[in-house]
């Protein structure tokens, strides 16, 4: 059936003849989940789509949609747009106001729809200096537009045959979406991405994750939607037959694992990060043996190596270590994680040689928003797994290495273009390869290895090349330091910005006797605490050429967030604005 997948809205179509599923998508309500069936699904999304059309919606018309959460609304939506050969552009739950009215305005936007009453109020602020014609809500909100009065307007099914007529009418060659890149160093760029870019990137990852398409099996949604990686992972859901589950929260994510007992997930590494210090915070307050069998477990865990390369005797003491102290690691992800797929960042080696090493398997994917998004991934079959790098080329896809080391790709899953922006479309794709603006190589055996961002590589004052992405990766595996972002463009010498792990801060000073303070700026200041990150560092640079290693850094007392704008909706850093809030931690840092 997938030789006639070939749109997007394909997928459930595909579904509903092969497979229908009485749970395809599952909403947690009070205690209880309910689900709404492969039936269900296509029929609101026709009610939507009969609906849209009743209110002047015509092909190639844009709908933004923004959700807090992931919910069943979203997919209903995607599809019923889709098939009216309209276009979906999803927009991040936690952009200002005035970036909604960018996207909203760039993209000509004439709808959007929102989820729940702060995210209608943050769009109603800017939607009168902008060309939408209204505004409609998931959940009942006073004085705004509901999705239950488009499920009403929709009753009347007189103009179905115009709804079948539009579907039957798009290509695969159509534009299906635009996404606005979250923008690490300035304004949001619009990816155009066509139906065939991600129906067949969606189809090539299947055959690269070992998954038996039809098996009824679990997964948890909850990256953020309008991210390319979990849009991509919605369809993948829906092709392969899978119930999909939506977490409540990011907050409940933890709780969510436990009831819903999950096959997979996709994750990206600033969250694995953050599991893994919590695993460690509570293995170091374990006491006497359970706490010495715990960091035993860890260190065997630091030295895996896969197809059983270490040897009889390391699988031996494995085995006893996935009993003694990995099998709860499996039991706070549900019990039934086959594998996870983490993407949209470099992942620290060692996060993937300890999470496989205790029975869940990490491959490290590769991928953009302009790569609809995959490129390569790594897998357990055929010798396809190697730590430390992205795996291997997805069917239909062709990567070769620069001259000077950037990654192109080539295939039918490279975007149409940026939109309205045909000077940066034709800089970015070039004889038909993308230039990723990621570094990397390509090894003897095959597997692609991501080695920084070429926006992101500076030369010193002395003309030595740096690598910031590969120097910040070490320095997080520290459990003193949150976040770190490399700096010296010009410069005599690299040095870092860092954001503390203040939480393990205060761990470690209580059992120090060192004095813990209210706030972070003290902490900071403690001539202490301040030595103890120099060790850290000292330690971490010895791996690096000299002109390499950190000869400065200096400390901020701010949590590094979303919220206030120093981290893009995917945890990534924003080195621009990071750079400009401590601009005076900069200056002092070179002036001194």
């Amino acid at each position: 059936m997938s030789k006639n997948i070939s749109r997007l809205f394909d997928f459930a179509y595909s579904q509903l003849a092969t497979n229908p599923q009485p749970n395809c998508f599952n909403t947690k309500v009070g205690d209880d989940w309910i689900p709404t069936s492969t039936q269900q699904y296509i029929e609101q999304a026709n009610i939507i789509s009969r609906a849209l059309l009743k209110l002047g919606v015509k092909k190639n018309d844009k709908i933004a949609v923004v959700t807090t959460n992931n919910r069943v609304e979203w997919s209903i939506l995607d599809i019923a747009v889709l098939q009216i050969g309209a276009i979906n552009v999803p927009l991040y739950p936690t952009i200002s106001s005035k970036d909604y009215q960018y996207i909203i305005n760039h993209s000509d936007a004439v709808f959007c729809f929102v989820s729940d009453a702060e995210l209608a109020k943050k769009v109603s602020k800017i939607k009168n200096e902008t060309q939408l014609k209204d505004m409609y809500s998931f959940d009942e909100i006073s004085g705004i537009s509901s999705w239950k009065s488009l499920l009403k307007l929709g009753e009347d099914t007189t103009n179905q045959s115009l709804v079948d007529e539009y579907r039957n009418s798009v290509l695969p060659s159509d534009l299906a979406t635009i996404i606005y890149t979250s923008g690490t160093t300035g304004t949001p760029k619009g990816v155009m991405l066509s139906h065939q870019n991600i129906t067949e990137n969606t189809l090539a990852g299947a055959e690269a994750m070992d998954f038996e398409k039809g098996t009824t099996l679990k997964v948890l949604s909850y990256l953020p939607i309008c991210h390319i990686l979990e849009r991509f992972a919605m369809y993948y859901y829906q092709f392969m037959c899978f119930e999909i589950y939506f977490a409540e929260s990011i907050d409940k994510l933890a709780d969510n694992l436990k009831e819903v007992k999950p096959h997979f997930i996709p994750v990206v590494p600033r969250l694995l990060e953050k599991i893994y210090d919590k695993i460690v915070d509570k293995g170091s307050s374990l006491k006497g043996i359970k706490k010495m069998l715990f960091f035993w477990a860890l260190e065997l865990g630091k030295h895996y190596k896969p197809y059983k390369r270490n040897g009889w005797w390391y699988h031996f003491k494995l085995t006893i270590a996935k009993k003694l102290i990995f099998s709860k690691w499996r039991e706070a992800f549900g019990g039934n994680i086959k594998f996870l797929v983490s993407g949209s960042a470099p992942l620290q080696p060692v996060l993937t040689k300890i999470f496989t090493a205790a029975g869940i398997p990490i491959f490290e994917g590769y991928g953009l928003t302009e790569t609809s998004p995959g490129v390569a991934i790594n897998d357990f079959r055929n010798k396809k797994f190697k730590i430390g790098t992205v795996g291997k080329t997805l069917n239909g896809v062709e990567v070769k290495i620069a001259d000077d080391g950037e990654i192109l790709v080539k295939g039918s899953n490279v975007m149409l273009g940026y939109y309205k922006n045909e000077e940066l479309t034709h800089k970015t794709i070039v004889n038909g390869y993308l230039h990723t603006g990621d570094i990397g190589e390509i090894d003897t055996e095959g597997f692609l290895k991501i080695t920084d961002r070429k926006k992101e590589m500076f030369k010193t004052s002395g003309g030595k090349y740096i690598a910031p992405a590969v120097l910040e990766s070490k320095l997080k595996e520290s459990r003193f330091i949150e976040q770190a972002m490399v700096i010296g463009e010009g410069e005599k010498m690299p040095a870092a910005i860092i954001q503390p792990n203040f939480e393990f801060l205060r761990d470690w000073a209580r059992i120090h006797n060192e004095p813990i303070p209210n706030n972070n700026e003290d902490f900071i200041e403690n001539p202490n605490i301040i030595n103890r990150i120099q060790k850290e560092i000292t330690k971490t640079c010895k791996k690096f050429g000299k002109w390499e290693q950190i000869k400065a850094f200096e400390l901020t007392p701010e949590i590094w967030s979303i919220d206030n704008g120093l981290l893009t909706p995917t945890l990534k850093m924003k080195r621009k604005e990071i750079k400009q809030k401590y601009k005076h931690l900069y200056n002092k840092i070179y002036t001194n």
